[in-house]
């Protein structure tokens, strides 16, 4: 006898809430009928897997390998339905899209209404957060495509390019370095380099991409901004220097405060802007789709 789609749910949603009731609640059952499920689920795999104590769930070894495994059988499961809903119709029904907050401000607004306008059928549901939390998600099946930026760890992952958007310097509007055509890199480090706080890939993006080191392997207190909007007014403010993606100057982001910007002389400072989805996702041609339409809105299109 082989595990049911429903007692793999059962155990997904246990994992999630350490709590039979609340499980039960987000199963839309009652409390008895989930804990049979997980005890008939217990009977099949022939181990125990959660501990059920008086501080709450704790799953077992068994239980966590379990649910690693239910979570990709249940991913692809919803794929193959998805996938039969939206044959011949792509981009109908339900679609889940991540997107990272150094991009989601800026290229959204312009691809929106060109993607209602195309896909009236589309019921688009947004997740804005960090990359590593999205890509999490897209490999649990959670969500079906992401809006992110490369260079990054995307194994298991494949991806459509959206464009290439340039890194560029930004300083206080009367400061000296204004009157370059160019900045180097070297010259935002020695000004004082503000950057947005761990866990924003477009940090780790500018200081690769001018080969700067991190500021954490350097024996200096550094500012560390918590968005792209906050990061513009403390370099306006004259608390520092830093970088910029092109993406957001040319959406009117530098406008907001007294900063001036300038290309960067560095070798291709630059991120890559992408959809990415799982491997062998059936989304994956709607993912390709949503990567044309995007790279047509930032080009002006739509």
């Amino acid at each position: 006898m082989l595990p049911t789609l429903r007692q793999l749910q059962y155990l997904k949603l246990l994992a999630e809430h350490r709590s039979f009731s609340r499980a039960a609640e987000a199963a839309h059952v009652t409390q008895p009928t989930l804990s049979a499920g997980v005890q008939e689920l217990e009977r099949i795999l022939g181990a125990p897997v959660v501990d059920r104590g008086r501080a709450g769930v704790i799953l077992t070894a068994a239980g966590e390998e379990a649910v690693a495994r239910a979570e990709a059988i249940l991913a692809q499961t919803e794929d193959l339905v998805q996938a039969a809903r939206s044959a011949g119709q792509p981009l109908a029904g339900r679609f889940r899209l991540g997107v990272i907050p150094t991009i989601a401000p800026f290229l959204l607004p312009k691809a929106l209404p060109a993607l209602r306008r195309r896909y009236p059928k589309l019921r688009l549901f947004l997740r804005e957060d960090l990359t590593g939390r999205l890509i999490a998600l897209l490999k649990t099946g959670a969500l079906d495509a992401a809006l992110i930026a490369l260079p990054y760890d995307v194994t298991g992952l494949q991806w459509a390019e959206v464009e290439e958007d340039e890194l560029l310097a930004a300083f206080p509007a009367n400061h000296p370095l204004g009157a370059e055509p160019a900045v180097a890199p070297e010259r935002l480090e020695a000004e004082g380099l503000i950057l947005l706080e761990d866990g924003h890939c477009l940090r780790e993006h500018a200081l690769a991409a001018c080969g700067l080191p991190d500021a954490k392997s350097r024996d200096e207190a550094a500012f560390a901004a918590t968005s792209l909007p906050t990061l513009v007014q403390m370099v306006g403010s004259g608390l520092g220097v830093s970088f910029l993606p092109a993406m957001a100057v040319h959406a009117g982001l530098a406008d907001a405060a007294a900063v001036a910007v300038r290309p960067l002389a560095a070798d291709h400072p630059a991120r890559q802007i992408v959809v990415a989805w799982r491997a062998g996702s059936s989304r994956a041609a709607e993912g390709r789709l949503l990567a044309e339409l995007f790279a047509d809105a930032g080009r002006g299109g739509g």
